[in-house]
């Protein structure tokens, strides 16, 4: 719920190197229709601009839609999954590696997700008894991201390679954490921008698993799917609010440095990864929305409308803590979210936040269970997350109506090259 928070989603095809137009196959298939797809660019603010096609045998395959075409690259400097735009659809998994699966079988079980990864995300098949349940879509901008856990060090051998920063988050008086929902000894995040491409992927990741791991936690997300605004804009959470004005941008140039783990840094496997703080944060709902909308931006300190700091200017304007209202009070009130979280009221600390909503259904008191999946990536979580929360910890206005339900930390290491897996310098450096 930090003011750094979602990125703004982003048209599939704009920004280079991250999407492009799926490859072209054989056959009236999956692959055919990937081939032939005509439209490359995301239609904003137009009804009905999503274009059907017949699922009938022909010759002629009709194109996809332009969400269908979104494309991200497997292999690369990063992982898939970090820089990229908001998807619609979102999976977190964890897993735990069976009794007797070590060192050995962790490395060709990350040798199988890295190649399934690798397929599903080019639009194609998984190469392990594929479901079909994404037979007919195309890459609907599908990335899948895998991580290590503290407890996965201990269970392959590898406890000298584990990175100080994996160190067990501190304890906060916010949490109310369910062990059991948390951490893991790997964790796999899956988005896309279609719900079947996203659940084929989680189906295919989870049977690639065999006899090596078991889950040990699942939650699903969502986020507001691209193009369902009339123009490009940040995205709101369920509380309502537009969440994510102030979050880093890769344009900045020390967005490298506050993101990811330096090329010759400590450890060398994790060389351009990053760290991944994941939390089940549950918003009170009930207890928020019998606020006012004048208190709420009071909580939250920028309006509900558009974003805008309470100081005034637009979204994007620069905060000014110091202004006062008639009376000599703070506009931004002192225990205002939006104030406590700002990097320059923290030393510095930043987060590249990149989160999706859940809604798990309606307790037997009609409480809806829902809120933030929160994820936040970042060089060290020592300099990133944990000073931050510390601070939110002792007076954000936000903190009664939220609560953390689940946590894990997960090292999250660069880009797989061609012709390798994820992991590889880890499990067989």
């Amino acid at each position: 719920m930090a003011d750094q928070s979602i990125p703004k989603a982003r048209t599939p095809g704009t920004v280079p190197g991250e999407t492009e137009a799926a490859p072209a196959g054989e056959g009236i298939s999956r692959r055919r229709l990937l081939g032939t797809a005509g439209a490359t660019g995301l239609v904003l603010g137009t009804a009905g601009a999503a274009v059907g096609y017949a699922a009938a045998p022909s010759d002629a395959a009709a194109p996809l839609t332009s969400l269908g075409t979104g494309r991200a690259m497997f292999h690369g400097k990063h992982q898939p999954g970090i820089t990229d735009g908001l998807q619609a659809r979102g999976h977190l998994v964890a897993f735990d590696l069976t009794a007797g699966a070590g060192r050995k079988e962790a490395a060709a079980l990350l040798r199988r997700w890295s190649q399934t990864a690798r397929r599903l995300m080019a639009g194609e098949p998984s190469p392990h008894d594929d479901t079909d349940v994404a037979r007919d879509a195309g890459p609907s901008s599908l990335t899948i991201t895998f991580g290590f856990g503290h407890s996965f060090f201990g269970r392959t051998g590898l406890e000298k390679q584990r990175p100080s920063a994996l160190d067990p988050l501190p304890e906060f008086s916010s949490d109310h954490l369910d062990k059991n929902r948390s951490n893991g000894d790997l964790w796999v995040q899956i988005g896309a921008n279609d719900a079947l491409v996203a659940f084929h992927a989680l189906r295919a990741i989870q049977k690639d698993a065999g006899a090596a791991a078991r889950v040990r936690w699942q939650m699903n997300g969502f986020n507001r799917s691209p193009g369902a605004t009339a123009h490009p804009m940040t995205a709101r959470n369920l509380m309502g609010q537009i969440d994510g004005t102030r979050n880093p941008k890769p344009s900045e140039a020390d967005f490298d440095q506050r993101i990811f783990v330096p090329e010759k840094g400590d450890p060398a496997w994790m060389a351009n990864g990053s760290y991944a703080v994941v939390r089940r944060i549950r918003m009170l709902l009930d207890d928020w929305e019998k606020l006012s909308v004048k208190a709420q931006e009071d909580v939250i300190g920028r309006r509900k409308s558009d974003g805008a700091a309470l100081s005034g200017g637009t979204e994007t304007t620069a905060m000014d803590l110091e202004k006062t209202d008639a009376k000599g009070n703070l506009v931004v009130p002192i225990n205002a979210h939006a104030r406590i979280t700002r990097p320059d009221q923290n030393g510095g600390a930043a987060m590249l936040r990149r989160p999706f909503s859940f809604h798990d259904g309606i307790d037997p008191d009609g409480v809806p269970d829902a809120g933030l999946l929160f994820i936040c990536w970042q060089a060290d979580p020592l300099r990133g997350f944990v000073p931050v929360q510390r601070k939110l910890d002792r007076g954000d206005a936000l903190s009664q109506f939220i609560r953390h339900e689940s946590s894990g930390l997960f090292a999250v290491p660069g880009g797989a090259a061609e012709g390798e897996y994820v992991g590889q310098k880890l499990l067989e450096g």
